[in-house]
């Protein structure tokens, strides 16, 4: 009975497990806090990173978020692990650095990102924004921060 529960509970497990696609490339353009181009075979690939969401350019913070980004990613290899694609085709993905930065939780650390509370996947983030918040990094020096999926919806 328990190699057949074994057997079933991999069954489950490994699909979800080998789903996951990764790839190498070198960033050759940061459009924003959360959304970087990785060189993937002489392609762009547009990256979408997982779990996070920055402040829009024309948001309080967007463009010192953009400019966070830009400074973790400058000349920089990196390694993309993904699952999916979102609706304009952007690879949603966990990007690390060559020399072992996950982006997407520096981003959260730094206070240069928000969880995405409706997307996010990884409950650890959320131990890194209350750092963030107590120690009112980035955008939470602000006194009330608007999250960006609230900000875009005002817009």
């Amino acid at each position: 009975m328990k190699l057949f529960l074994l057997f079933f509970s991999l069954l489950y497990i490994y699909p979800h497990v080998s789903s996951a696609t990764q790839f190498e490339g070198s960033v050759v353009r940061v459009l924003d806090g959360d959304t970087i181009e990785v060189l993937r075979e002489q392609n762009p690939v547009r990256v979408r990173l997982l779990n996070i969401d920055a402040p829009e350019k024309k948001q309080p913070f967007g463009r010192w978020s953009t400019n966070q980004l830009k400074a973790l990613l400058a000349g920089q290899s990196v390694s993309v692990s993904y699952t999916q694609t979102d609706r304009y085709g952007r690879v949603l993905g966990r990007v690390v650095t060559a020399n072992g930065t996950e982006v997407n939780r520096q981003q959260v650390l730094r206070g240069a990102a928000w969880v995405y509370d409706g997307y996010n996947t990884d409950n650890s983030l959320l131990a890194l924004q209350r750092e963030a918040q107590t120690q009112k990094r980035g955008l939470w020096a602000d006194n009330q921060p608007v999250p960006p999926w609230e900000w875009r919806h005002k817009k």
